[in-house]
């Protein structure tokens, strides 16, 4: 078949008249196929949250609230977590009323479907591995672990905030290096990082503790460099030195 439309009055079976062709294609530009848009794959990221969100509270109405009664070490980790993710919010670096890109959106979509799986993976492993109850001073060492995990993300997330906001709330251009910054450059990711490494604790699930390490270095390590990266664009000089005065996460090792 011709790809221009005919011109005379009479139509052969199965041909198209000049009104029933897209303009697109009347005009000799072929509209090109679109894979999966980010936006797309974003929004099926938020509504696996959501059913994730669902399933656990017909959890809760099918009576699971009785093993958080005896299981009271995982019901406190649970209990801080979540005021620490509300906290985060209130206080957090980006809490103004900037819009969020849709890459930072996405990246953090595709964070919190990896913590999920964290949260699933550890009494996963308790219970099809090993059987049996955790020993409760693991249980008490990981909402340790959290506790100091959470007073140091979120007392860098306050610092933070306080040292580069001026009296209005607006941003000022200034390198933060008091406090927790004196001693690391990313207090906030070795605070994150201790939490989500406690919660395998609480169920004794090793495989689960060392995979949670090492991918949370990992993505740690991208992170820092993507953050170093625009600081030094910023600071220049004086984050070069900063650097070379301090570790990035751990003291004396990283």
């Amino acid at each position: 078949m011709d790809d221009t439309p005919s011109n005379s009055s009479s139509r052969s079976t199965g041909e198209l008249s000049a009104s029933t062709i897209p303009e697109s294609v009347a005009s000799g530009q072929i509209p090109r196929r679109r894979g999966v848009s980010r936006e797309s794959f974003v929004r099926a990221g938020e509504q696996l949250i959501f059913v994730t969100a669902v399933i656990g509270a017909v959890a809760m109405g099918l009576g699971i609230t009785d093993y958080f009664r005896d299981h009271r070490y995982i019901s406190a980790y649970l209990i801080a977590y979540i005021g620490f993710r509300f906290a985060d919010l209130m206080v957090g670096e980006d809490s103004g009323h900037r819009a969020e890109p849709a890459e930072a959106h996405a990246q953090r979509i595709m964070t919190e479907i990896a913590v999920l799986i964290l949260f699933a993976a550890a009494p996963f492993e308790r219970t099809y591995l090993y059987g049996g109850e955790p020993a409760k001073w693991v249980g008490a060492l990981g909402l340790l672990l959290e506790l100091g995990g959470l007073w140091l993300a979120l007392g860098a997330r306050i610092q933070l905030h306080f040292f580069s906001s001026d009296k209005s709330g607006c941003e000022r251009m200034i390198l933060v290096k008091t406090g927790f910054f004196r001693y690391v450059r990313h207090p906030v990711y070795a605070g994150v990082l201790l939490v989500i490494f406690a919660w395998p604790l609480e169920f004794e699930a090793p495989i689960v503790a060392i995979l949670t390490l090492i991918i949370g270095m990992l993505i740690a390590r991208r992170q820092i460099a993507a953050d170093e990266a625009t600081l030094a664009a910023r600071f220049g000089a004086e984050f070069e030195e900063y650097r070379r005065a301090t570790d990035a996460l751990i003291p004396s090792i990283w």
